[in-house]
């Protein structure tokens, strides 16, 4: 295999490798080359792989695909990067686009340097106010597909209703989100293609939130389609109105608004930081020998 260009960039910690098919245009990739490539001790580390390749009509599409090959689902911070990646690349005017991704059509513009707001289509699901069976008791959620399905637990829920060992659990900083999102994402109820779970918090009236991500099958530092349902959620059974802030896990703020008429939303975006971290080559040796 040739050598891979590739960038990495980061939506409020969400991290992606890019690879313009510009600078690569025979490149293909399997589901263990992209495993290879997001794997953070072998690899270069990413929550996932984003393809973006010129396309008629549009300014461009967007390929994404999870750190463990899958595809299928939305990436808003990845889409918000796309944003940010394509402006860099001379693909936009005055900063807005209209984009593809998954056969989709989406928009969304740069605010300013690296502040990149996404356009959302209004959920597709949404079930709210039941209870879920994990960690050895009923729990509280709600359930909004934003692109990709999201459950939704307010950390309060369980801490109140819970024995050990949720209940010496304080703040979200200490709340177990691997191993209670691990069990969660896996649930029958969500059946076959499980699901993601956010918790949130509300403390000083700001809200905090921590995603566990199907696909890479851990926590990660942010999480778009996650914070547009967490910000649903939050509306719906908090009245807090938008736009909505929320705290990432990894201390970067994502911002979203959407408009409600008649109980539905609509007009959803995502505003955010999008960075260039750096570029580089993939040798074309190093996908040798795998399996």
């Amino acid at each position: 295999m040739n050598e891979i260009y590739f960038y990495k960039l980061t939506g409020a910690g969400n991290d992606f490798v890019f690879i313009d098919m510009k600078q690569n245009p025979e490149l293909t990739l399997t589901p263990l080359q992209i495993k290879k490539i997001c794997d953070r001790r072998f690899g270069i580390g990413a929550d996932g792989v984003i393809i973006i390749r010129d396309i008629k009509d549009y300014d461009f599409e967007m390929l994404y695909y999870n750190a463990d090959g899958s595809t299928g689902s939305l990436c808003a911070n990845g889409a918000r990067c796309a944003i940010w990646f394509a402006e860099k690349t001379n693909r936009l005017k005055n900063g807005r686009t209209k984009f593809i991704s998954n056969g989709v059509e989406y928009s969304g513009e740069v605010i300013r340097n690296e502040l990149i707001k996404f356009n959302l289509n209004p959920p597709s699901k949404v079930k709210l106010n039941f209870r879920i069976k994990a960690a050895n008791q009923l729990i509280k959620a709600d359930y909004i597909d934003t692109g990709s399905p999201h459950v939704v637990i307010e950390i309060s829920d369980v801490l109140k209703n819970s024995d050990i060992p949720f209940s010496n659990y304080k703040n979200i900083s200490e709340f177990p989100v691997y191993q209670l999102g691990k069990e969660i994402r896996y649930h029958k109820d969500f059946a076959p293609d499980g699901t993601n779970v956010n918790f949130y918090l509300i403390e000083d009236e700001k809200i905090y939130i921590r995603t566990y991500e199907r696909g890479v099958e851990d926590e990660t530092l942010a999480c778009g389609t996650g914070a547009v349902a967490t910000a649903i959620s939050v509306f719906i059974n908090k009245k807090i109105s938008p736009p909505i802030s929320l705290i990432t896990w990894g201390g970067e703020t994502l911002i979203v608004n959407f408009d409600v008429e008649n109980q539905k939303v609509s007009n959803v975006t995502l505003t955010g930081p999008a960075k260039f971290v750096f570029e580089g080559k993939i040798s074309g040796n190093f996908f040798t020998n795998l399996e």
